[in-house]
C-alpha cells in the first residue's frame, strides 16, 4: 500500500509587537488634530495637525488649558452636557466655536474620549478635532438655497410635481397640495399623465426622453362642482441618487417635472360663449329634425293606402279597365308628388369625425337642458369619470343623442303628482369601452315595450303632449353610426336606464 503524500503543516507566525515609538509617530503625523490632556483639561500633548488648525506651536500650547481655544460664546449647556458625559467615562462628540492664535474664529468638530486605567480611574482625555468651518458654510449655503427654492416654488401660481423614474412623487409645492384636496385625488400627477400620456409609467422607466411635452390641456370632471381645465408641461430633470452604492456612478436617474397651470377661468369664458352658440345650433337642428321626421312620417303614412289602392287597381283592371286606368294615373301622379315631397326633406348635417371627450358632450347637454330640468324640479346627480380617453365621433350628433335621452327622461318624470324626480348621469371606462348611463326615477318602460321604443314613430304617450317617439329611433341610429350599442333597462329606482356603450378603438361592438 503506497504512502499518502501530505502537505507540510503551516508554521505559526510569531506575534510581532509594534514599538511604542510607532504609536507616537502615528499620532503625531495624523492629519487629524489630536491633543491629550490631564483630567482638568490641561494640555500634555498636541500633534502637528493641532498646530496647523489652531496656530499654536506645541511648546506654546502644552501646559495651557483647552479653554484657551474657546471663544466663550458656546452655550454653557453644551459644556455641562460635555462634562456630564466625560465624568461618566463616556465619549462625547459635538461642535464648539473656537478661536485660533491669530484671533480667527473657527468651528471645531470635536470628539473627546476618556482614558481609563486598570483601576477604573480617568487619567487622561484624548481629544480629536477638525476645522469644519468651510463645511458648515457650504451646508448653510445649500440649506439657504434649498429654502429659497422651496419658497419660490411654493409661492408660484402653478402646481409643481417631481416624479422619480418609478413614478413616485419626490417633490411638490403648495399649489399641488391644493389640487390633491380640491380634486379628491390621491395623486393628481398620475391622473393627468394617464389622460395625456397613456402608458407613461413604462415609458418613463424605459424611454424617459419620450415623456416630455408642452402645454397639453387636460379636463378633470368632478361629481360636485365645476370641471377643472389644467395646462400641463412635462420636462426631464437629471437626478442623482443619494444611496451609498451610487457614489462612484456618475450617471443620473431622470425625473419628470410637471408644471400644472389652472386655466379653468379662461376655458369657462370660452365655454359660456360656445354653449350659447351650441344651444342655437342644437335648437335649429331640432327644428330641422322635426320637419324631417314630420315629412318622413307623412310619406310613410301615405304610402300604406297608396299600396292598397295599387292592389285594388290591379284587381279592377280585369273588371273595369277604364276605371282602373284612371286610378292608375291618379296613383302615378300621387307618387310624383310624394317624390317631390321627399326631395325637399332637409338632409342630416354632414359632420367631420374628430377626437371627442364624452364628458364635454355630456356637460354641454346638461348646460342646455338646465332650464327644463329646473322647471320640472328634477335633481341631477352628475357622476363623471375624472378623465376619459378620447374617441372619434361627430360632436353634434352625439349631443343630439344624449339630449334625446335626457329629454325623454324629463318627459317621463314630468307627470303631475309624480314626487320623486331624480336624474343620474354617469360616465365610466370599463376595459376597452366607455359606458354612459342616463337613469331616471320615472314610471319606467314595460319590458315588452323596450324593444319597440327604438322603432320609428313609436310613442307611449297616446298622442298627448309633444311627440318624442322618433327621438329614440334617431338616437339608436347615431349610436350605430359610432359603432356602439344602446340598451333600455330598469333603473335601481324603478325608472328607465338608458345605457350607451362605445369602444375606445372605434370598432363596432
Amino acid at each position: 500500500m503506497s504512502a499518502v503524500n501530505r502537505a507540510p503543516a503551516p508554521t505559526v507566525q510569531q506575534k510581532t509587537e509594534l514599538p511604542s515609538e510607532a504609536y507616537r509617530q502615528a499620532v503625531d503625523q495624523a492629519d487629524l488634530a489630536i491633543s491629550i490632556t490631564d483630567p482638568k483639561a490641561n494640555i500634555l500633548f498636541a500633534n502637528e495637525a493641532f498646530t496647523r488648525v489652531t496656530g499654536y506651536a506645541a511648546d506654546e500650547i502644552i501646559g495651557q488649558n483647552e479653554a484657551v481655544l474657546s471663544n466663550h460664546t458656546t452655550p454653557d449647556e453644551l459644556y455641562r452636557t460635555m462634562w456630564g458625559e466625560l465624568s461618566s467615562q463616556r465619549p462625547w462628540s459635538g461642535k464648539l466655536l473656537n478661536r485660533k492664535k491669530d484671533g480667527d474664529l473657527y468651528l471645531a468638530e470635536l470628539t473627546i474620549s476618556p482614558v481609563v486605567d486598570s483601576t477604573g480611574k480617568t487619567t487622561h482625555f484624548l481629544g480629536m478635532h477638525r476645522d469644519v468651518t468651510e463645511m458648515h458654510r457650504l451646508e448653510r449655503v445649500v440649506r439657504n438655497q434649498k429654502h429659497l427654492i422651496e419658497s419660490v416654488v411654493d409661492a408660484a401660481p402653478m402646481a409643481f410635481a417631481l416624479l422619480d423614474r418609478n413614478g413616485r412623487l419626490v417633490l411638490d409645492n403648495q399649489e399641488y397640495k391644493k389640487l390633491v384636496s380640491d380634486l379628491h385625488l390621491k395623486e393628481p400627477a398620475h391622473t393627468l399623465l394617464d389622460s395625456l400620456l397613456p402608458a407613461w409609467a413604462r415609458t418613463l422607466a424605459e424611454t424617459p426622453e419620450k415623456c416630455s411635452f408642452t402645454n397639453r390641456e387636460a379636463r378633470i370632471d368632478r361629481a360636485a362642482g365645476r370641471p377643472r381645465w389644467l395646462s400641463v408641461s412635462a420636462s426631464l430633470i437629471d437626478m442623482h441618487s443619494d444611496c451609498a452604492d451610487s457614489y462612484f456612478c456618475a450617471e443620473g436617474q431622470p425625473g419628470l417635472l410637471l408644471a400644472i397651470a389652472d386655466i379653468s377661468s379662461l376655458r369657462e369664458e370660452q365655454e359660456r360663449a360656445r354653449a350659447a352658440a351650441l344651444q342655437a345650433v342644437l335648437a335649429d337642428e331640432e327644428r330641422t329634425a322635426a320637419i324631417r321626421e314630420g315629412l318622413s312620417a307623412a310619406i310613410f303614412r301615405l304610402e300604406e293606402p297608396m299600396n292598397v289602392m295599387a292592389s285594388a287597381a290591379s284587381v279592377l283592371q280585369r273588371r273595369d279597365p277604364a276605371s282602373a286606368g284612371v286610378l292608375t294615373q291618379a296613383l302615378a301622379a300621387s307618387r310624383e308628388h310624394m317624390e317631390a315631397l321627399r326631395q325637399v326633406i332637409p338632409q342630416s348635417p354632414q359632420e367631420i369625425v374628430v377626437s371627442i371627450n364624452l364628458n364635454e358632450i355630456l356637460r354641454d347637454v346638461l348646460e342646455i337642458c338646465t332650464p327644463r330640468l329646473l322647471a320640472a324640479g328634477i335633481v341631477v346627480d352628475w357622476q363623471p369619470a375624472a378623465t376619459l380617453p378620447a374617441i372619434l365621433g361627430r360632436p353634434l350628433q352625439l349631443r343630439m343623442l344624449f339630449k334625446a335621452l335626457v329629454d325623454n327622461a324629463i318627459e317621463a318624470m314630468n307627470i303631475k303628482g309624480w314626487k320623486r324626480r331624480e336624474l343620474s348621469l354617469t360616465s365610466a371606462v370599463d376595459h376597452d369601452c366607455i359606458i354612459v348611463s342616463v337613469l331616471d326615477s320615472g314610471p319606467g318602460i314595460p319590458p315588452d315595450w323596450r324593444h319597440k321604443a327604438f322603432e320609428p314613430f313609436f310613442t307611449a304617450k297616446n298622442g298627448s303632449g309633444r311627440h318624442i317617439g322618433t327621438g329614440l329611433s334617431r338616437a339608436q341610429q347615431v349610436v350605430a353610426d359610432h359603432g356602439g350599442i344602446i340598451d333600455l333597462e330598469e333603473s335601481p329606482s324603478g325608472g328607465c336606464a338608458a345605457i350607451v356603450e362605445f369602444r375606445l378603438d372605434g370598432d363596432p361592438i
